[in-house]
């Protein structure tokens, strides 16, 4: 669970060292800072006399968008407009730190002249070095986002086949601080929404229990928290995720309670690292999450920094792990024990039976299935390269004659080149 990793403590939002909400006349002078991204992502800089066209910021328009919108004012060297904005987005929400730092920031240059570039008052810096520092990062990774979008006509090369019934997948990419909400229809995943997330104090690639880092793999949702079940630190609710899964417990990989979730009401957002190994975003954003998202079925990728692969490329992909499925599932209906443990690692544990008892038990599910035909519905692949490639594949085993059957999930892993199922069992 959350940030006192699979102790479910109540933990009091002030252990988030959070300072006190900037007011407007004390200032963090970073204006020049904030030109300084703008000009690194090619929004130009305040007063260059530039003529971009701005687009305005929509009525209802969430609190991320509204700021971005105001650093292309700033590159647009429309300072008074911006300042403008700036002002409307803090009293609409004057818990979103990096808006009251920029409004400051606007208001300061109206005023006097600055100095230095990205000079503040020395009682501030002296006083909140670390924070200031923060909350800079925050405002490069928002404003990478703006600039560095996902690739059109493009995936996250883990979803490899996602199925129909499946709605919607959730993809995070660490190193960028932001997470992707994809929906699923008929012509497969798109993105409908990305977010600012934070992640581990230490960063990514969780090992242990307690190391404060965020695990990276493929994972699903288990369940939905509603926030009224929780403190307010985890703000709106949780998603909680199944780590560790069977390939981290193989690795010797420790530690239990990652969710995603949300911030305390007092706040908008956290800093890029600060959680014990979740991911936390934005309530009205994770508001939007929980309620479209289905536990179990829902798959969530956490990598450091995810790889894009074109459709095309993707769906060639996605035909090769179906035939290799396809061939796992016609020796099992096909009842040829020797030729179904040809798929199987030597190494193979689902945790109560080793390869030699495992395939006694399949010896006799093939007998009590009496040669009838066995289908697999609602197939999901999901691959993983890490030390090695890995597939995470989970389908309904549904024989002829019946209308339903048990939900079953694979590990697949790469041994001599060839793919072996190091894991099965059943989850549902």
């Amino acid at each position: 669970m959350g940030d006192r990793e699979g102790k479910h403590r109540f933990v009091m939002s002030g252990d988030l060292g959070r300072p006190p909400r900037l007011a407007a006349g004390r200032h963090f002078s970073m204006l020049v800072r904030s030109m300084l991204l703008a000009s690194a992502m090619g929004l130009g800089l305040l007063g260059a006399g530039t003529s971009h066209a701005v687009k305005p910021a929509q009525p209802g328009q969430a609190a991320e968008a509204r700021l971005l919108d105001i650093y292309r004012l700033i590159g647009a060297g429309q300072g008074r407009l911006a300042l403008k904005k700036a002002q409307s987005l803090v009293e609409d929400v004057p818990n979103f730190q990096l808006a009251q730092m920029v409004y400051g920031d606007l208001l300061m240059a109206q005023t006097a002249p600055l100095k230095a570039m990205g000079s503040a008052p020395a009682d501030l810096t002296d006083r909140a070095p670390q924070r200031i520092d923060q909350l800079r990062t925050e405002a490069e990774r928002r404003l990478s986002a703006l600039r560095e979008r996902p690739p059109a006509d493009a995936l996250p090369a883990q979803f490899i086949e996602i199925p129909p019934t499946t709605k919607h997948a959730i993809a995070v990419d660490a190193s960028r601080s932001r997470l992707y909400l994809f929906e699923n229809g008929p012509h497969g995943l798109r993105v409908v929404a990305d977010h600012y997330v934070s992640i581990g104090r230490l960063g990514a690639e969780k090992a242990a229990q307690g190391d404060q880092r965020t695990p990276l793999g493929v994972y699903y949702i288990t369940s939905r928290l509603d926030g009224k079940q929780l403190t307010d630190f985890y703000g709106v609710g949780a998603l909680p995720l199944n780590y560790p899964n069977e390939y981290d417990r193989r690795q010797g990989r420790t530690g239990s309670g990652i969710w995603l979730h949300g911030v305390p009401s007092d706040s908008y957002a956290r800093s890029p690292n600060s959680t014990d190994g979740c991911v936390a975003l934005a309530n009205p954003e994770l508001q939007t999450i929980l309620e479209r998202v289905q536990p179990r079925t829902t798959p969530v990728v956490i990598a450091k920094s995810l790889t894009w692969v074109p459709t095309k490329t993707a769906e060639n992909e996605r035909r090769n792990m179906r035939n290799l499925i396809e061939g796992w599932r016609v020796a099992r209906a096909g009842g040829d024990v020797t030729r179904l443990m040809s798929f199987y690692s030597a190494q193979f544990s689902n945790g109560n039976r080793d390869v030699n008892q495992w395939r006694q038990l399949l010896e006799k599910e093939i007998t009590h299935q009496h040669g009838r035909a066995l289908q697999l519905k609602d197939l999901a692949i999901l691959g993983w390269r890490d030390k090695s490639d890995i597939l995470v594949v989970t389908f309904g085993e549904v024989t002829e004659g019946q209308r339903t059957g048990t939900i079953k999930r694979q590990y697949w892993g790469k041994e001599g080149g060839l793919w072996k199922i190091f894991f099965e069992g059943v989850i549902g």
